[in-house]
């Protein structure tokens, strides 16, 4: 395994829009890098261009980038082992989250795996996988493809929060979780991170995030286009347009500016798009940008 390209990245993270956040005691960039789209064909299988996948985990460090987003069953066991073979030995200021609770089937969907053996197997999966000791952080996925699922957390929870007390995770964090979810895990353990589906048009997580600001607490949304009806996408172009940008620039630029604990993983499989992503959340934005933005949730 080459590990030629994983020296400690020179770039400075301040040339990152959003500066920094802290997760717990790690400081990572607001402008992360999630690893779901090198895997293959929906999430399975391997890449259809292995060293362009590895060139983008690169270029995401030499970038400044401190926090890459992944999982054990992105491929599945996929786009783990592409982060360790392009980048280990890790640099210091690079920090990986990875998620536990659901597995891949035959048909590529997402089974929950959340019992506490399930999980414990997981967490080693993934510290094999990445040649780690320890992982920084670790998100209990919960729910299914459709979203959150109402109902108690404990058991898969508290297994985690014994693998953190055994030095095998460093923080928790949970995803896809209700705002009861959250309460609940936070009453088991200290929790650092919630990774929800939020965007312009949708907002239901809204009073979530300022809470979770007020705690020191990350909030990470992912599909930051995904659910848009034609007439909220149409609003939002028509603000793109007028400032000469593309809608995504806008929605991760609107992210950004929305709360300070709200930490970006847009992720791409094209080093290009990774310069275009972290160009386009730099996009100044306005008070009447945002406020003609806002509507669109509305």
């Amino acid at each position: 395994m080459s590990t030629s390209s994983a020296a400690p990245s020179t770039a400075s993270s301040t040339a990152l829009p959003g500066g920094t956040w802290s997760l717990g005691d790690l400081t990572v960039t607001r402008f992360g890098y999630g690893a779901m789209q090198l895997a293959g064909p929906g999430v399975m299988g391997p890449p259809a261009d292995h060293d362009g996948a590895l060139a983008v985990l690169r270029e995401a460090v030499d970038l400044g980038i401190t926090h890459i987003d992944t999982a054990g069953a992105y491929g599945p066991r996929v786009t783990n082992r592409l982060i360790r073979e392009a980048l280990h030995p890790f640099p210091a200021s690079l920090h990986i989250v990875t998620k536990v609770g659901a597995e891949r089937d035959g048909q590529g969907g997402w089974p929950p795996a959340r019992r506490p053996e399930q999980l414990r197997r997981a967490v080693h999966e993934n510290l094999e996988d990445l040649g780690l000791d320890a992982l920084d952080v670790v998100n209990l996925r919960l729910g299914d493809a459709q979203g959150p699922r109402p109902g108690s957390l404990a058991e898969p929870f508290e297994a985690l929060a014994e693998l953190r007390r055994q030095g095998l995770i460093r923080h928790l964090g949970v995803s896809n979780a209700t705002a009861e979810q959250v309460a609940e895990a936070r009453d088991i353990a200290p929790i650092v991170s919630v990774q929800n589906l939020y965007n312009l048009a949708h907002r239901h997580d809204d009073d979530l995030i300022d809470d979770l600001a007020a705690e020191g607490i990350a909030y990470v949304p992912f599909f930051p286009l995904g659910g848009f009806t034609p007439l909220q996408s149409s609003a939002l172009t028509a603000v793109a347009t007028r400032l000469d940008a593309t809608p995504m620039s806008v929605a991760l630029a609107w992210l950004l500016r929305r709360s300070p604990n709200i930490l970006l993983i847009p992720g791409t499989s094209s080093v290009a798009h990774l310069r275009e992503n972290i160009t386009g959340a730099g996009l100044t934005l306005s008070d009447e940008d945002v406020t003609e933005l806002d509507k669109i949730g509305t």
